[in-house]
């Protein structure tokens, strides 16, 4: 099976019933503001969990932002919205996993489970001097924090005019250039652009691998059973400003803390994590 039919098949048997209805698609202005405050969406449920998603895939945020696109989804079934992430394509797998991270803040809200805070930036890695770090796309502020340690940094990217040697760290497009990497950050775009299962061989050898950002809201079993060992995201602590800021494109990080579930405090699919 895949990451999607496990996760699909996670969040029916935790409904156990009926699933819950979109109340709204929040939508981030267009176009882009540059700013990573305005790079995800939110779909809401009718109990107000949220679950945001990427937009920044080719035109996704354009094909979301047209005329008509929240009222295909308000009213829908979250589930069967979930399902797009698995048989849709560009904006509709966006959606689809924004349902899926909805859905999974609403089981866990019912479950009472709250994962615990971030204690940094990276996931929890602690880069080591003399570590090989592995990251997944180029993240300049978090490029730092890496080589800062004294740890070789390597970063795998798609776009072609960001390769090549930097003083301090280098840019390849080639996912083997993970191969020897200790330790690897990627954030949760890999699992809107099917990435993840090449990303999770390439770097076999680490010993740890965190994935992390805003989009990092599905229930996080399936991830650990294939080898991820942190999730980290933005558990929305504030609903209303929130969903005021992203709509107009301002910082909405003080409405949400960051968040980090590891594989050692969730054992096994549908065990409760120690806080």
């Amino acid at each position: 099976m895949t990451l999607a039919d496990d996760l699909l098949a996670q969040l029916k048997d935790g409904l156990a019933g009926p699933a819950p209805r979109v109340r709204a698609l929040h939508l981030p202005p267009r176009p882009w503001n540059g700013t990573k405050d305005g790079e995800f969406c939110a779909i809401e449920l009718d109990d107000g969990s949220l679950g945001l998603s990427y937009v920044l895939l080719d035109d996704t945020l354009a094909r979301l932002a047209s005329a008509g696109s929240d009222r295909q989804v308000v009213g829908a079934d979250a589930l069967e919205l979930a399902g797009r992430w698995r048989d849709g394509r560009g904006a509709e797998r966006a959606l689809g996993f924004a349902a899926v991270n909805a859905l999974s803040r609403h089981l866990l809200d019912r479950a009472g489970r709250v994962p615990p805070d971030a204690t940094d930036a990276i996931g929890g890695l602690d880069p080591q001097p003399g570590e090989h770090i592995g990251m997944v796309g180029l993240f300049p502020p978090l490029v730092r924090r890496v080589t800062a340690c004294g740890a070789r940094l390597t970063v795998l990217e798609l776009r072609e005019d960001l390769a090549g040697a930097r003083a301090d760290f280098t840019v390849s497009l080639d996912p083997a250039a993970l191969a020897d990497c200790d330790k690897v950050l990627t954030t949760s775009t890999v699992l809107l652009n099917d990435t993840l299962d090449a990303i999770l061989a390439a770097c076999s050898r680490a010993r740890q691998v965190a994935m992390i950002g805003p989009g990092a809201g599905c229930l996080p079993e399936a991830l650990f059973a294939r080898g991820v060992t942190a999730v980290g995201g933005a558990w929305i602590v504030d609903r209303p400003g929130f969903v005021a800021a992203l709509t107009r494109g301002e910082p909405w990080g003080g409405c949400a803390r960051k968040t980090l579930w590891t594989a050692a405090q969730v054992p096994r699919q549908g065990a409760r994590p120690a806080n």
